[in-house]
């Protein structure tokens, strides 16, 4: 078994850091974590009977009591760790959990320390009963970190999680911090990250972050190719559960099955979040000076809406905070997609960015009207988060009530549902025919780009303020490719909303190209 290290980035462990600063003082934080430990242990505790919806239940009776703050309750000789010594804790693959019971998975649970601070119990469930995996040294080996002989139950931040191939184990999930969580598909390196659930981002008041104070693990039963989760979220504003299922393999799938319990009214709720990170690529040409082609884990948001309309978005790293809403009506799904798929689009020899997964959400249900809704968040730096996608649900969830996502998450190297058209495989942009015109190259590839198909077809542009000034289309029938150059005209404007797509008659015959330009 190995080891890969922890994943989030900068950002996001300076979210992480920043949510763990507004806690308690010590002494009283302890004696809310103390009561938040006896409810869960009386409920869902040592020698409990589970079920489905124990935890649901637990979520329950958590939202009617006051939030009970994280506690700072780590000693000395963890809390005040660097990122060098906290990564040098490395489990003994001898306590990875169920790793001799041939039950074809392995979890291993991960220690505390630097900025993941927050406690997180962890139970398994064993022919319906809970068991407690209390905290134990002995697990650990410290990598020459100086620690105490004797240490009280500190709990865990996370665990990552393993299944066998051919004998051998080999992680592919992770969940550590806040509700954050990884997945890759075999031959994968982590990259996006998921949220079981993200409240108000980008706000003036400040994004909230919901944490997991509780997990528990069903026993894996043998040749299932399936490991269960199930864990406890709990804010300031909300309380719920979330049940997830892993099936790892060349596509690693994970249902998702969230029920919330509002604390206080919610009007800014993400379902279905992810976050990735967006240097640059080829529409930002010149903007960093660096040797490689391009430094992204995704390269773009496509969506399937409720009228069966694909859109694809490429990203991009703007000057400015970037916030866009994509209007729809039960979607059918959406995802950060990573189709730059050979190691030429990158250059990096070190990275590999074309072997970071692909996330695509199928909703499993209705989920009625709300937005798609993307952040994009200027960055220079490669190691911080600077996008974040999540479906936010149009009507408010009110305080007392409660509500329930399904939905199915595909960690992949492409879809399982691609569009039926042609999809946009390259993008760029340069300067026109003058002034502050701009001229992008958008290259649309598919197996109908061919005779008689190629005579019908027409580029529908629109530019939204500016105007277009300039079109022209070349069509390749030998590789199964048109290329459509077009000129924008912003005028006086510094922004504008960019649509192309290829028809042939009345009916698309690609997926649709979207961009915010901006000066």
């Amino acid at each position: 078994m190995s080891s890969s290290g922890f994943t989030l980035s900068r950002r996001e462990l300076i979210a992480l850091f920043g949510a763990s600063a507004a806690t308690l003082g010590s002494s009283a934080a302890w004696a809310q974590q103390q009561t938040l430990q006896a409810l869960i242990q009386t409920s869902l505790g040592e020698g409990q009977q589970f079920s489905i919806g124990a935890v649901s239940e637990l979520a329950r009776q958590l939202a009617k009591k006051p939030f009970i703050q994280i506690p700072r309750d780590l000693p000395d000789a963890f809390a005040n760790l660097n990122y060098e010594q906290y990564a040098r804790i490395r489990s003994e693959p001898s306590s990875f959990i169920w790793a001799n019971d041939n039950k074809g998975f392995a979890v291993e649970p991960l220690h505390r320390g630097f900025l993941f601070s927050n406690p997180v119990q962890i139970f398994t469930v064993e022919d319906g009963i809970v068991r407690q995996i209390a905290y134990d040294r002995k697990r650990f080996d410290f990598g020459g970190n100086e620690v105490p002989e004797t240490i009280p139950d500190i709990n865990y931040s996370g665990f990552r999680l393993y299944n066998s191939e051919n004998g051998q184990f080999s992680e592919f999930a992770i969940i550590q911090g806040a509700t954050f969580f990884q997945a890759i598909a075999r031959g994968q390196s982590y990259g996006t990250t998921a949220r079981a659930l993200t409240l108000k981002p980008a706000e003036t008041r400040g994004e909230e972050f919901p944490a997991f104070r509780a997990f528990w693990l069903e026993r894996p039963t043998a040749g299932s190719n399936a490991l269960v989760a199930n864990g406890l979220i709990d804010s300031e504003s909300v309380t719920g559960s979330v049940r997830l299922t892993f099936r790892p393999g060349d596509m690693t799938i994970v249902d998702v099955e969230t029920t919330l319990f509002p604390r206080v009214n919610l009007e800014h709720v993400g379902i279905g979040s992810m976050g990735s990170r967006f240097l640059f690529g080829p529409l930002d040409p010149g903007r960093f000076d660096d040797l490689r082609e391009a430094v992204h884990d995704a390269s773009g948001l496509q969506i399937l809406n409720g009228q069966e309309e694909w859109l694809w978005r490429p990203l991009k790293n703007p000057v400015a905070l970037q916030i866009s809403q994509f209007i729809d009506n039960s979607p059918k799904g959406f995802g950060l997609i990573q189709r730059d798929r050979s190691y030429s689009a990158f250059l990096d020899d070190e990275r590999h960015f074309e072997r970071r997964p692909s996330l695509w959400i199928e909703p499993l249900e209705s989920w009625g009207e709300g937005v798609v809704q993307m952040l994009e968040i200027p960055s220079d730096s490669e190691i911080n988060s600077n996008i974040l996608t999540y479906w936010r649900p149009k009507a408010p969830l009110a305080a007392g009530s409660e509500a329930s996502f399904v939905y199915r998450q595909y960690w992949c190297w492409t879809p399982p549902e691609k569009p039926p058209l042609a999809v946009v495989t390259s993008n760029r942009i340069g300067k026109g025919a003058g002034g502050k015109r701009r001229r992008f190259l958008i290259e649309f590839t598919g197996d109908d780009l061919v005779a008689p198909l190629l005579s019908e077809l027409q580029p529908v542009i629109s530019a939204r303020p500016g105007t277009i000034s300039y079109t022209k289309m070349w069509t390749y029938p030998e590789r199964k490719v048109v290329r459509v150059a077009f000129d924008l005209d912003p005028g006086s404007e510094n922004a504008s909303e960019l649509r192309l797509v290829l028809n042939a008659g009345e009916k698309p015959a690609s997926e649709t190209w979207l961009y915010r330009w901006t000066s």
